[in-house]
């Protein structure tokens, strides 16, 4: 999406530890006209006719899934990253590793609310290792639900994650894939 890569290019900095910093218009300040512009990107890629829920992890993909999940008009829900005194029932989770907070975290989404009849597109805003992605593709497996395909906004083609969910099968679409970052810059891969 050359939209979304010319803002990068623009607005995107590498940090040490080949972090891309982009909250000024995706995780922290968000330009909600460029993420309505991702919703309906992935429109093209996805056949979300038949999709029932969009998912995302908490907290800064929820952005993103809110603007899909009302183009779609769909419900969102977010997987919670802590048990909270108003989630009843059973607990769909997921043990992850969290590379933002370096440690392990739970993800969590009431049984309540994901169902064996629902079709599920996963929005995210990053991709890197892929845990978040991984363990919400696992809630969704244990929800007996039917995975329709995950879109994500920017994945670090650098990093492993989007080449384990592509081998595992993942109906994935990523709308800018970054080769490389480094003081030189940002180089985007050719699709």
């Amino acid at each position: 999406m050359e939209l979304l890569k010319e803002r990068i290019r623009k607005e995107g900095k590498v940090l040490p530890g080949g972090i891309i910093k982009v909250d000024g218009f995706l995780n922290h300040k968000v330009d909600t006209k460029l993420l309505a512009a991702m919703a309906e990107e992935f429109e093209k890629h996805f056949d979300l006719s038949e999709a029932t829920v969009v998912l995302t992890a908490e907290a800064s993909g929820i952005a993103l899934a809110t603007l899909c999940a009302n183009r779609y008009g769909l419900p969102l829900i977010y997987a919670k990253k802590a048990k909270s005194d108003n989630i009843e029932g059973g607990l769909l989770r997921s043990e992850i590793y969290s590379y933002t907070y370096k440690k392990k975290v739970t993800l969590l989404v009431s049984a309540e609310w994901l169902k064996p009849t629902d079709k599920v597109f996963i929005v995210d805003d990053f991709l890197a290792n892929g845990e978040a992605l991984r363990g919400l593709c696992e809630i969704v497996s244990a929800a007996g639900a039917e995975l329709v395909g995950v879109g994500v906004a920017v994945e670090k083609g650098f990093q492993p994650g989007g080449k384990k969910l592509r081998e595992a099968g993942v109906n994935l679409k990523s709308l800018a894939i970054i080769e490389s970052a480094d003081e030189n810059g940002i180089i985007f891969r050719e699709e």
